[in-house]
């Protein structure tokens, strides 16, 4: 099971490419600046790409249209 659910992101994004482009932008900025929104010991997934899905699916990152 991959958490977080593909199904649930879509329901924040709109696309693929979007959620894609959000989260890879996300986890290259947690690697440059070592800030994440979450303490590290809540996030499931040990990855950068992972753990800006977590904080997007969480609500921590807001998407505007």
């Amino acid at each position: 099971m991959i958490y977080p659910s593909i199904d649930k992101l879509l329901t924040i994004v709109d696309s693929k490419y979007e959620l894609v482009h959000i989260s890879a932008r996300r986890a290259t900025q947690m690697e440059e600046t070592e800030f994440f929104q979450m303490k590290e010991n809540e996030y499931v997934s040990s990855k950068g790409i992972g753990r800006a899905l977590e904080e997007l699916c969480q609500g921590l990152i807001k998407v505007e249209k």
